[in-house]
């Protein structure tokens, strides 16, 4: 285990974890909600550094990236974990099964393997990766020195300190627009929307970043929902900034039918009011 970069200590052996905005407060021998930060007498650890439970190389368009290094494969890597719950989560057996088996690897054969595989870079990935912080901030120095871009696929739950830490690494991100609903951030992510909407801000200004949003029948796909989403990008991020709108699929602890193709067709179109560069993907 390796001491964690964010928190502080209280009284009685407790402390309080500054990643994300959970803020957990850790007992001595607990976990945090990510549960992969763990309070060992008073001292924050993280549990996954240098764990990796896959590697594999992608065409940078799975991230899903369609405007940043098109046509190449780039190494991708994740650990276990996450800050968030969602019941529809299409990876949990990573995310949310903390017994997942992991393997080693250092920073330095990450981008040793990444070179080895002619990859432009490496895509932090699979699960979330700013749970994976201090191994991810390591490897994105070490893969900048040696000419390699960096990537990261995150459902943007992170404090702004840390993020603006790690963001002068960070050639591209994919974040997650889970829904513009607090309601559905709350009951299906445990998480809550306004933290990702200024990560998303921030980021925009210093990376490439592209969003995805998953459209979930009836919990997400209301035109309302969407006309709002796209006024907030639109506003805030220009009319440039691409918008994958992702298919759902039963998965995890979700059971609603497949997302019909006509929703996101509509969908697609109210974005395509404003945004310049709209994407359906699983359709």
């Amino acid at each position: 285990m390796k001491e964690a970069i964010y928190y502080e200590k209280l009284d009685r052996n407790i402390v309080r974890c500054r990643l994300c905005p959970y803020n957990c407060i850790i007992a001595d021998g607990k976990k945090g909600a990510c549960g992969v930060r763990v309070n060992k007498e008073g001292i924050l650890y993280t549990e996954v550094y240098g764990k990796t439970t896959g590697m594999a190389l992608d065409p940078i368009e799975k991230k899903p990236l369609y405007h940043f290094h098109t046509g190449e494969h780039i190494f991708s890597l994740g650990t276990k974990g996450c800050n968030f719950h969602c019941s529809f989560c299409q990876n949990w057996h990573i995310s949310q099964e903390l017994d997942a088996p992991t393997q080693d690897i250092t920073s330095e054969e990450a981008v040793n393997k990444a070179k080895e595989l002619k990859s432009f870079g490496i895509a932090y990935t699979y699960n979330e990766p700013f749970i994976w912080y201090e191994f991810v901030m390591d490897t994105a120095k070490f893969a900048r020195k040696s000419g390699l871009k960096n990537v990261l696929v995150t459902n943007g739950y992170v404090n702004i300190p840390p993020l603006e830490k790690m963001l002068p690494y960070i050639d591209a991100m994919n974040i997650d627009l889970k829904s513009f609903d607090e309601d559905f951030y709350t009951k299906i992510c445990h998480g809550s929307l306004k933290p990702v909407l200024e990560v998303i801000k921030k980021s925009a200004e210093k990376c490439h970043v592209e969003l995805t949003n998953l459209i979930i029948p009836t919990l997400n796909d209301s035109t309302d929902t969407i006309e709002r989403m796209v006024n907030w990008i639109y506003t805030n991020l220009g009319p440039v900034v691409p918008l994958h709108f992702s298919r759902y699929f039963p998965c995890y602890n979700m059971s609603l039918p497949p997302t019909p193709i006509d929703t996101m067709k509509k969908a697609e179109t109210i974005a395509r009011e404003k945004l310049k560069y709209v994407y359906l993907g699983n359709v």
